[in-house]
């Protein structure tokens, strides 16, 4: 009876500690701004069942994958047999679940087997964290605290299945002899093994034994549980809610923020109705984050959910390439940012005056390397956004202290001046095609004659201007023209749609070129849109209906892929024969959209050609290094630049030919190819330059 009551006791004080704790976590992120997540209910559950319970992202790395779905479903199995002990602590019962007679030791049986199979996996990822030590495990931000804090994981998650094992094994023995105060449940598995340790022990000893591990046991699962929310495996917990609320759309796609919209909104159109949020005397809302209560709760959420994997780090190329930037210790800094205010009692916006921001751990060096190819969010086993941390900050930065690098703000300039990142005039944006000799059909022209052309060509501004990309602007000009596609330009109402600016943190910028661009197509009744570039097609697909632009979008793999599947395009010229071909997936077109079979259907309808893909391909591609803005700007230091790690790739695979399907990604192949000296052994084309060189024209 006083064992009942001590159990009981030590129970509720478990429980009410641990119900301490979730108000702390659950407080600390209601910290964030509220965001209503409330769409798509079904499929946020089937994302959360395929994602979190189903371990989906976890195959990409087979050994971890392996090692990991053992520790989680041992959790869970085990933990069957702790509802047995609970059962039996609270009551005084003896295995209180042996009345299902012969199934019990069965069941016995499984559990043991999964406790034995959970200890082997947390003794390899021991090895690998403290032995092998993998270098995700021992980055600049896994300080001693981290690895010590994973270690006391592992540790204890032996100790909790040894003791399981050792309990069993002993009750075990205790039965055979017929023990009194032991109901018999049959023989177990796993326990045999430790039964030749045992047996020379007498009952009482072995009495002592079984008690001592029952009771180590469950006070280790008490202890344990009151850990976990202090530790990085709270993830066991948020990761269902984490990926339940995650982002549903295309990984590419951001939304817009409110507060720009507005105000661009009042630019445009100074006669609409102002808002009550911008009545006299109202505070007026910061643009992008400078701390923890400029983040939405997903945010922090996010942040707590972080499983310190370092997976998002090891893809990450700024990371690869030797860069400070480092996503898992984007999503540690803001998590203890926010651990640092709640400890001195801060729980809104208008409190947080301890004298410190989130620049005081995250440095604009980290932020300014990020090129936004979301090769971070891809990884994340828990659908942890680490990118949208980057692009608050970078907006705060931009908009709110106007200290974006040099280089983008001479972009943003050029922009705004010139509707091109170049000082380029935007009378000159039809000279690609002048210089080339070819005519292309104009909006204008064919609008005040009647005519409403089925597609807009958008050429974008490196099609326009870009020495080398002009080419493909040419080539795919015509292949429309020799197939006789009914399509139009807009030559010089063709402005820049500032997505590098908007990646860079210049919301302003880009909803101002954003809603001039809409009204454009809604002027010439736009339905369709083709274009050349990725980031371009991502614009206009999934944020330009944002603001309602709502247009049919498609890449020109996408197009060129549809007409030779219809046997439209006619691929007879042998120019490729015998040549090694491979791929670069650009991040906005792959991994932003999910796109990655029609520019490889399109490489493999070329007559001749060997396709060849890189070990780092598809879902896992590495990055070319102009996204986010990095295009327009330095980059930051480190061992070497992102596009010279790519083309060393390309190199090693014994391709003759990289194939590209994105204006930047087109720049910094080239100029791979030239720092690499390899100009007469390796090319550089477009889709469109393959497809319309096979084509003869």
């Amino acid at each position: 009876m006083i064992s009942n009551l001590l159990f009981s006791i030590v129970l509720l004080i478990s429980v009410f500690i641990f119900y301490k704790s979730v108000c702390r976590i659950v407080r600390m992120i209601k910290m964030g701004k509220d965001v209503e997540i409330k769409d798509n209910p079904v499929q946020r559950w089937r994302k959360m069942g395929f994602v979190a319970i189903g371990q989906s992202k976890m195959v990409a790395r087979p050994l971890a994958a392996v090692l990991h779905i053992i520790v989680y479903v041992g959790f869970f199995v085990v933990n069957v047999e702790m509802l047995e002990i609970l059962i039996d602590g609270i009551t005084g019962s003896h295995r209180a679940l042996s009345f299902i007679g012969n199934l019990y030791p069965f069941f016995i049986s499984v559990f043991e087997s999964f406790a034995f199979a959970v200890i082997i996996a947390c003794l390899i990822f021991l090895a690998r964290r403290n032995i092998i030590k993998l270098k995700r495990f021992w980055n600049k931000e896994m300080t001693s605290w981290p690895r010590t804090d994973a270690n006391i994981i592992l540790i204890t998650e032996v100790l909790l299945m040894c003791s399981v094992l050792v309990m069993n094994a002993s009750d075990s023995i205790l039965q055979s002899r017929g023990y009194s105060h032991y109901s018999a449940v049959g023989n177990f598995f796993i326990s045999d093994f430790i039964k030749p340790v045992l047996v020379g022990m007498n009952s009482d000893s072995l009495a002592s034994l079984e008690r001592f591990t029952w009771w180590f046991h469950i006070v280790g699962v008490f202890i344990f549980l009151n850990y976990i929310p202090y530790s990085k495996h709270l993830h066991v917990f948020l990761s269902f809610p984490n990926v339940y609320y995650s982002k549903l759309g295309p990984k590419a796609q951001i939304q817009p923020l409110d507060s720009i919209t507005r105000e661009v909104s009042l630019m445009l159109n100074p006669e609409m109705e102002i808002s009550a949020t911008y009545v006299e005397g109202a505070e007026m809302e910061l643009f992008g984050a400078k701390d923890t209560p400029d983040f939405t709760w997903k945010n922090l959420m996010d942040a707590f959910t972080c499983t310190e994997c370092g997976r998002c780090t090891s893809s990450c190329p700024a990371s690869i390439t030797g860069k400070k930037l480092s996503p898992r210790k984007l999503m540690m800094d803001l998590r203890d940012r926010t651990e640092e205010l709640e400890k001195i009692g801060i729980k809104s916006k208008k409190e947080c005056e301890d004298g410190k921001t989130l620049f005081d751990r995250i440095t604009p060096e980290e932020i300014w390397a990020c090129t936004t190819c979301n090769a971070c969010v891809q990884e994340c086993p828990v659908n942890i956004d680490p990118v949208s941390i980057v692009l608050e900050l970078r907006r705060y930065l931009c908009l709110e202290k106007s200290a974006a690098p040099r280089d983008l703000n001479i972009m943003f300039t050029n922009i705004e001046n010139n509707g091109a990142p170049w000082q380029f005039s935007s009378e000159d944006s039809l000279k690609w095609a002048t210089d080339a000799g070819i005519e292309v059909p104009l909006m204008a022209n064919l609008f005040s004659n009647g005519k409403k052309p089925e597609y807009l060509f958008w050429v974008g501004s490196s099609g326009a201007f870009d020495d080398r990309f002009k080419k493909v602007s040419v080539k795919f000009a015509k292949i429309l023209n020799h197939l006789g596609i009914d399509y139009a330009v807009l030559g010089s109402e063709e402005t820049d749609t500032a997505d590098s600016a908007r990646r860079a943190g210049n919301e302003m910028l880009y909803q101002m070129q954003a809603m001039k661009i809409i009204e454009t197509f809604k002027n010439y009744e736009v339905k369709k849109i083709i274009t050349c570039c990725p980031h371009d097609f991502n614009t206009f697909k999934n944020e330009y209906p944002s603001f309602g632009g709502n247009f049919e979008v498609i890449h020109h793999s996408q197009f060129l892929n549809n007409l030779i599947s219809e046997g439209k395009i006619k691929l007879n010229d042998n120019l490729f024969e015998g040549k090694k071909i491979t791929f670069h997936d650009p991040c906005y077109l792959g991994r932003g959209n999910d796109e990655y079979e029609a520019p490889r259907s399109v490489i493999g309808a070329i007559n001749g050609i060997s396709f060849i893909e890189m070990k780092r391909s598809r879902h896992l591609s590495l990055c070319c290094g102009a996204g986010g803005g990095q295009m327009f700007k330095e980059c930051e230091k480190g061992n070497k630049e992102i596009f010279i790690e790519r083309i060393e790739e390309v190199i090693k695979s014994g391709a003759d030919i990289i194939a590209t399907a994105c204006p930047f990604c087109m720049v910094m192949m080239t100029d791979g190819i030239k720092y690499k000296n390899m100009e007469d052994n390796l090319k550089n084309y477009d889709i469109a330059e393959l497809v319309g060189l096979s084509m003869g024209i």
